[in-house]
């Protein structure tokens, strides 16, 4: 006696469990490599800030906290849309499903739209590293050049994940719209979702790291 085979189900997996434990593994994995990737890049940022605070400190007063404040409530909120997501995609609400979908990744552009006019202001005030790099405290000009270095690295990144984020969500948008998730079937929403909040949780750090740490040391040494 044969059983149907779901359209769903890949040929090399026997069920849609197999298949969804799998897919959830291999997105564990990968972040677990993202993890050490990005670890990389917080371990560099704090022995250089250990070693120089307060050249640290007023390379972090020239960041606009405001913008990075409301890019952080963004993501947050972006994070909240996701989850809801992936619930809708459980219970079977595939209107609403879409609706978080889109509006998760209006939340992701406009954190990219205020990350470039914030890119954008370094570049006029010469605060991008590189032969045109001018600091306003010359004291601290080549010390400050190294926090920089490692914020449009940090930062660059990470608005890189949410590149690769928003060209995920939109390629999961057309299937969304076309009823192909359900209760049964889920899991690329699922693991998508992990993504997303991972991007998120990378920014939490960042955000503190970069724009509140160590602010009352500002001046030069």
């Amino acid at each position: 006696m044969s059983t149907a085979h779901p359209a769903v189900l890949h040929h090399q997996f026997d069920t849609l469990e197999q298949q969804k434990e799998s897919a959830t593994l291999g997105m564990w994995l990968f972040l677990v490599q993202e993890i050490l990737f990005f670890g990389g890049l917080f371990m560099a940022y704090m022995l250089y800030r250990w070693r120089d605070p307060q050249a640290f400190a007023a390379g972090s007063h020239e960041l606009d906290i405001t913008l990075g404040l409301v890019n952080t409530v963004i993501l947050i909120a972006s994070s909240l849309t996701m989850a809801m997501a992936v619930h809708s995609a459980q219970t079977d609400k595939n209107k609403a499903l879409v609706r978080y979908l889109v509006a998760t990744g209006i939340l992701g552009l406009a954190f990219l739209v205020i990350k470039y006019f914030e890119y954008s202001a370094k570049w006029e005030h010469h605060l991008v590293p590189g032969p045109n790099f001018h600091f306003p405290e010359l004291a601290i000009d080549g010390r400050a050049e190294i926090f920089f270095s490692l914020y449009f690295a940090m930062t660059g990144m990470h608005a890189l994940h949410m590149v690769v984020g928003l060209v995920l969500l939109g390629w999961l948008l057309v299937p969304a719209a076309r009823g192909r998730f359900n209760s049964q079937y889920h899991n690329p929403i699922e693991c998508f979702g992990l993504y997303w909040h991972f991007v998120d949780i990378v920014w939490i750090f960042l955000f503190p790291l970069l724009y509140l740490i160590g602010r009352h040391y500002h001046g030069a040494v």
